[in-house]
């Protein structure tokens, strides 16, 4: 079993394998219990500290789900580098125009054609509470041998690095 790690070194390896993955599944709780997922692209940040935010329109069956449970997960994967990370978290609706504004990417005006200031645009804050990454090895040289090594001993090999992360505080 992976025991959880709450070093900084663990979190600033969890940005770096999600800071340049443009988008991620979103998955709520709705109403009736059931979990939903749909991708978000994510808004560029220079700088983690915790807290990832994505553009959303105000009133969706989403920012509605939110409204009724905040938890949240989000599912990041670059399968050409073999890096996965799910990141657990508590979101928040919020209407702000000048976050907006300092969030805003020219590709968002595709679904706010108002721009950041689009009375129908929101953003969702989503506080991370814990992460789990798995980064594997990526090379075909590698891919091959460990394939070799299966089909002859039998054992998969070394499948790369698997931390959990808590980003909690200590109260």
């Amino acid at each position: 079993m992976t025991e959880t790690r709450t070093d900084q070194a663990a979190r600033d390896k969890v940005w770096e394998l999600i800071r340049d993955v443009e988008v991620a599944t979103l998955v709520t709780v709705d109403t009736d219990g059931h979990l939903r997922g749909r991708p978000m692209r994510a808004a560029k940040l220079q700088e983690f500290d915790g807290t990832l935010w994505f553009f959303t329109g105000d009133h969706t069956p989403k920012t509605e789900e939110i409204r009724h449970d905040e938890r949240v997960l989000l599912a990041y994967s670059d399968p050409s580098a073999q890096n996965y990370v799910s990141v657990s978290g508590t979101a928040q609706v919020i209407r702000d125009v000048a976050k907006q504004k300092a969030l805003w990417s020219e590709p968002m005006r595709t679904w706010f054609p108002g721009g950041p200031e689009d009375p129908k645009a929101a953003l969702l804050k989503v506080v991370v509470e814990g992460a789990e990454y798995w980064d594997a090895p990526s090379s075909t040289l590698l891919h091959a041998y460990g394939y070799v090594k299966a089909r002859l001993t039998g054992e998969p090999p070394k499948a790369g690095e698997n931390d959990k992360v808590s980003f909690k505080r200590p109260a």
